[in-house]
């Protein structure tokens, strides 16, 4: 089936908002599909390949018409901007809802992570995949895909509600002032900015652009594959190998 024209998706958007017209409607996510795959596409580089991409899809679908139902045209925005928000969000708000982890990498993550505190204890310094992958018994590509496919886990559950902060906001009966940041956050934010500037300066060249064009320039590790003229397994290796050295400065303020 054809997109519509941009006359046709004015005279559906007219439709729209005006009568909540069933047929315009379909026509407006048939249109805006692909921004949907956009973001399915980005958010399970990071997922383990048990994750389903239609469940993903289906989540992301749901964010496309509940942008739909609430955008106000005489605002100044985009709806492609406001929408990839809602989708966005639908999706990360759907894994956050399911334990999409599985048992038997949760375990590995556990070691790799105990292998990692251990060593940095015992050398007083940051510690590569290939030291923890030694150590394991493990190979260093198999370390890295561990922490490459827990990291989105972690990054998911950071802005989950403390359940005992709520419960001793209740008791005192006080409001949190959400948007406040006090002395020792500010410091801790300072500190963890200084780290991860130093992490990505040790970086690769190649670690360097990857991360780069992946989280700035919003590139599809394809995408990257075909600017650098690499593999996309290869740009994937780059990535995980990278996201092992950040994961493990982001760790220590989780």
């Amino acid at each position: 089936m054809t997109e519509p024209s941009l006359l046709e998706e004015q005279s559906c958007w007219e439709k729209w908002n005006t009568s909540r017209d069933r047929e315009a409607g379909d026509e407006l996510m048939r249109a805006y599909l692909p921004l949907v795959n956009y973001h399915v596409q980005r958010i399970s580089v990071g997922l383990p390949k048990s994750v389903n991409k239609d469940e993903l899809r289906s989540l992301g679908m749901l964010g496309l018409y509940d942008a739909l139902k609430k955008f106000e045209p005489e605002r100044d925005l985009k709806f492609d901007t406001y929408a990839s928000f809602r989708i966005r969000g639908a999706i990360l708000d759907g894994l956050r809802r399911e334990d999409w982890l599985p048992r038997s990498l949760r375990e590995k993550t556990k070691k790799v992570e105990a292998a990692i505190e251990r060593l940095e204890q015992e050398n007083l310094r940051s510690v590569s995949s290939k030291e923890v992958a030694d150590e394991l018994g493990y190979s260093e590509n198999e370390v890295t895909t561990v922490m490459s496919e827990s990291f989105l886990a972690n990054v998911l559950s950071i802005d989950e509600e403390n359940k005992e902060t709520e419960s001793r906001e209740k008791v005192s009966y006080t409001i949190e002032d959400k948007k406040a940041i006090t002395p020792e956050n500010s410091l801790l934010q300072e500190e963890l900015h200084g780290e991860l500037a130093l992490v990505i300066k040790e970086l690769s060249e190649k670690e360097q652009l990857v991360v780069s064009l992946f989280y700035f320039e919003e590139l599809t590790l394809t995408e990257i594959g075909q600017v650098l003229g690499l593999s996309t397994s290869r740009i994937s290796q780059i990535h995980s190998k990278a996201l092992f050295r950040i994961r493990q400065v982001l760790q220590r303020y989780m």
